[in-house]
């Protein structure tokens, strides 16, 4: 069994995998295999956050074809619209300790659906102490521009108090990560392209 981590060092499966579980059997379906692990939490227990040996697909979820994923490697916009595309790129930015940059996004997207004020201004803090503030562990590479407007957006949250930061790391991603993602073997794999 090779895991996304696993994949990206050169990991090769034994037999074709049939799903994108990473099971390698053949002979699962992706559902079958999102069952199993499902049940590895147990009773009670959170399951565990996607991550590089969780699947890239929850119960429910289309598998993408194989059209789709290798369009990931054509457009940016087209791989960050795909769930299954931002979960892999995810598990690529993780290995680059970057992951903070589409958490962030993410996180910032959410906050555009929200709709109660209150909401907002508690989500809108928490986005700001977990991605803005210079004491974050987890905090996004901003100009200073960027970083006075957001700080002048905080005096009254909106859902789009971090506009102008989301629209830099979302142009940092597609400039500096991106490139690498596309040309890893992680990716190369996936879209079932050759390697040099």
């Amino acid at each position: 069994m090779c895991s996304l981590a696993a994949l990206a060092r050169g990991c090769r499966p034994a037999a074709k995998p049939c799903c994108l579980c990473w099971c390698c059997c053949c002979s699962c379906s992706w559902a079958k295999c999102l069952a199993a692990r499902g049940s590895e939490a147990g009773p009670g227990k959170k399951p565990p956050e996607p991550g590089p040996q969780e699947p890239l697909l929850q119960e429910g979820d289309a598998p993408p074809s194989l059209e789709e994923i290798q369009g990931w490697g054509q457009s940016f916009d087209r791989l960050m619209r795909s769930t299954a595309g931002r979960k892999v790129f995810r598990d690529f930015l993780r290995g680059e300790y970057s992951e903070e940059n589409i958490m962030f996004w993410l996180a910032c997207e959410e906050l555009k659906r929200e709709t109660d004020p209150d909401a907002v201004e508690e989500k809108a803090r928490f986005i700001y102490e977990d991605y803005i503030s210079i004491l974050s562990p987890k905090e996004v590479s901003l100009d200073s521009r960027v970083r006075e407007i957001v700080n002048r957006n905080m005096v009254e949250p909106t859902p789009h108090t971090f506009d102008e930061a989301q629209l830099q790391i979302y142009t940092l991603m597609h400039r500096d990560s991106y490139p690498r993602f596309v040309n890893s073997p992680l990716y190369k794999t996936l879209a079932r392209l050759p390697e040099p």
